[in-house]
């Protein structure tokens, strides 16, 4: 995901010194704005955090027994799958997420997709998110751009 940051630079006149802005010296009127904790930062997204993962087992940069854990019903199977073809592996540079987006199509639950820039090529990565009971986000689905292989019958 490609993200900006810009900064401003303030420069300061030449030949003096900043003024003083303590609010707190003898005589000086009290502050109107109360005192508050800054807020803490955001963590970054469950949508973030599983593309970046996804991502490293496609690309083969981790094995997908790291998924494990992460993953629900036939999509570790699903990904077992995905990631034996290797679709993300590249010869020079690693692949990169370039953007993401969602649907929410209930609560506790995201549908995803994300373009990754492999090589000269970019390519199309999907998945479902659901929030378990422990309120932890698992991978329920995950598909690449093109043709799909054959599903083996699971048991239900």
């Amino acid at each position: 995901m490609n993200k900006v940051m810009t900064r401003t630079v303030q420069l300061r006149p030449a030949g003096r010194p900043p003024g003083r802005r303590d609010s707190r010296r003898p005589g000086a009127p009290a502050s109107r704005r109360p005192l508050t904790p800054p807020a803490a930062p955001p963590g970054p997204r469950p949508t973030d955090l599983f593309a970046e993962r996804l991502l490293a087992v496609l690309s083969g940069r981790r094995p997908v027994h790291w998924m494990l854990r992460h993953t629900a019903g036939h999509a570790y199977d699903d990904l077992a799958r995905l990631a034996e073809r290797g679709p993300l592996r590249t010869r020079g540079s690693d692949p990169v997420v370039r953007d993401i987006g969602y649907y929410v199509p209930s609560a506790g639950a995201l549908e995803v997709f994300a373009r990754i820039a492999a090589g000269d090529r970019l390519r199309a990565l999907a998945f479902r998110l659901e929030q378990g009971a422990d309120l932890r986000w698992r991978c329920t689905a995950v598909e690449m751009g093109g043709p799909r292989g054959p599903r083996a019958p699971h048991d239900a």
